[in-house]
């Protein structure tokens, strides 16, 4: 079955409006944003082309036979879930804010529980419409195949989706959670392979509180619940793997557990304190409002002088499994951060993508881990320590925060030879920044 949502000739007028509204130019051009979950310093130049890509949203079809849908790039996966759910599927990996859009999580780095089984957003994409050069260019395996696989963590660099093709997978009405406890990191991730290895499981992510206590969740889908959770209002969600072994959540809620707290950085804004929560009005309670109360003293940051001097820590990085313990202790004992979100992923495609270059046949961790810390170093001094670490244990860090690398580090991680001749091919006129430029918070 077809499902068809959005007028027909509704992608076919706007493209022809962006077309007409860059065909003169000559310069940069660079994205009107009116939110983001980039969480690293940018510097606007004036003199861009700002092109408004807020018409790319919608939903044009849903085929259950074929289990794909096909969307505009700006498109939320909360906008996407809730037109495929009723129809009894949802996108095979759905990160978990409600506020990250289909195409940014694709010219970026996307992961959720689900991607033990079907690895990273990007990998489930079958094709893209892509606006660069000032003409948009179909991309897929077969078709301009070097822009489809090299498109991903290239963010904006190479220019902008517009249309995607995804897969989706067939759902039940609920997910069946066990939260199994953990004192051992080693027992932690052989049991995490043990479990994908098992194939038993639909979803598989743990959280670290600390050095012991530790769980593993295994999400199963199910049609029949004893009972059912709800973690939008007074309950969160986060708590509840300490105090429940089993729980019960709508698969919509599954998806979004995280999303009412932001994990459970609700807490820097007072969010869990249950009085203050009580009046917190429901429809706030969301990760796109701590954004902008995190944007606001970001912007004045004389208002957090008082707290003390502090960092601030946001990083997504998969670590090889047979690391991840040495990696998890890194965390808690040096950077001294918690709790901390565990994520397992495999590359499905044997076919690299080379800006986000993970082996084939490893399997990887990915750690979540997103505070402020009390710090008398020097500024980004912990950070710092990160990449070091990360680079050691042979993992790799999402480009989606602040990075420090050194221009021949940096592109030696990232494939800057393949970088340069995709460059030189789908945007020769430079009207997209470098990544280098565009992602490393310079001095």
């Amino acid at each position: 079955m077809n499902i068809k949502l959005i007028p027909k000739n509704y992608y076919k007028n706007i493209t022809k409006e962006l077309i007409s509204s860059i065909k003169n130019n000559k310069g940069k051009i660079s994205l009107k944003r009116t939110s983001s979950n980039l969480f690293r310093k940018r510097k606007d130049n004036k003199n861009d082309l700002k092109i408004d890509l807020t018409k790319f949203s919608g939903v044009i079809s849903i085929n259950t036979r074929e289990k794909t849908a096909e969307v505009l790039a700006r498109t939320t996966f909360d906008d996407l879930a809730k037109q495929t759910i009723p129809h009894g599927f949802m996108p095979a990996v759905v990160p978990e804010l409600k506020t990250i859009t289909i195409g940014g999580a694709v010219t970026g780095i996307g992961i959720e529980s689900s991607s033990w089984k079907y690895g990273l957003v990007h990998e489930n994409v079958l094709e893209m419409d892509i606006l660069t050069n000032n003409k948009i260019i179909i991309c897929n395996k077969k078709e301009n195949k070097e822009l489809f696989f090299g498109f991903p963590n290239s963010y904006g660099t190479l220019g902008y989706s517009l249309k995607l093709k995804i897969k989706l997978i067939p759902i039940k009405k609920f997910i069946k959670l066990e939260h199994k406890k953990y004192n051992d990191s080693k027992y932690l991730f052989k049991d995490i392979a043990k479990f994908q290895k098992s194939n038993l499981y639909d979803f598989i992510d743990g959280t670290v509180f600390n050095k012991n206590e530790m769980y593993i969740t295994l999400g199963t889908f199910t049609n029949k619940a004893q009972f059912q959770s709800n973690y939008t209002k007074q309950k969160i969600y986060y708590k509840s793997i300490k105090d429940k072994k089993i729980d019960y959540l709508k698969t919509y809620d599954y998806i979004w557990r995280w999303d009412t707290d932001w994990f459970w950085r609700s807490d820097n804004f007072l969010a869990q304190n249950s009085l203050i929560r009580y009046f917190w009005p429901k429809s706030k309670l969301n990760s796109n409002t701590y954004t902008k109360i995190m944007r606001f003293f970001g912007k004045y940051p004389f208002l957090t002088k008082p707290f003390g001097k502090t960092e601030s820590i946001i990083q997504d990085v998969p670590i090889p499994l047979e690391n991840s313990s040495e990696f998890l202790e890194f965390l808690l004992k040096v950077i001294g951060i918690s709790p901390i979100w565990v994520c397992p992923t495999k590359i499905q495609d044997k076919t690299k993508f080379p800006l986000f270059p993970l082996k084939i046949e490893t399997h990887y961790i990915n750690f979540g881990f997103w505070q402020m810390i009390p710090s008398n170093k020097p500024e980004n001094y912990y950070n710092k320590l990160v990449e070091k670490k990360v680079d050691k244990l042979k993992g790799i860090k999402s480009l989606y925060s602040s990075s420090f690398y050194s221009k021949e580090k940096f592109w030696n991680i990232y494939n800057g030879k393949i970088y340069k001749k995709l460059k030189a091919k789908y945007d020769p006129n430079n009207n997209f920044p470098d990544l280098y430029e565009k992602c490393v918070n310079k001095p």
